[in-house]
């Protein structure tokens, strides 16, 4: 008895962009305490900052998602705004990152609309890494 199989293997390739970054946080806190304020208006938006409560780890932990989304997106801060990524949370306070303005344009140009963040700290560090694919 012959036996046949065949086996269609079907490839397809999505596109994958990814950015990771690492804050001192105390990096963060010694920008707040020297500018106050205004830089945190300047670079977290209200929502992050209600959601944050003054909790400078937290902030940190986004600093760093905004950097590495705009890596991901094959950029800078500065070609797009702080402003114009932001972090915020789910109901179960799992974070999720939002494009609006010149951020969301790169992103339609490079064709990622699925987005996704993990963000993590110690003591002294906070991290994230996003990937985002079409």
């Amino acid at each position: 008895m012959t036996v046949t199989s065949q086996v269609t293997v079907i490839c397809y390739f999505m596109k994958l962009a990814t950015g990771v970054d690492l804050v001192d946080i105390d990096r963060i806190r010694e920008a707040i305490e020297r500018h106050g304020e205004r830089f945190i208006a300047r670079i977290f938006t209200e929502t992050e900052q209600r959601e944050c409560g003054g909790r400078i780890e937290s902030l940190a932990a986004r600093f760093a998602a905004k950097e590495a989304a705009a890596k991901a997106l094959g950029c800078g801060i500065g070609d797009v705004s702080w402003l114009e990524i932001e972090i915020k949370g789910d109901e179960n306070r799992a974070p999720h990152l939002y494009l609006s303005g010149a951020a969301e344009e790169k992103a339609k140009e490079k064709g990622l609309s699925n987005w996704a963040v993990s963000l993590s700290h110690t003591g002294s560090q906070a991290i994230a890494f996003v990937a985002a694919m079409e």
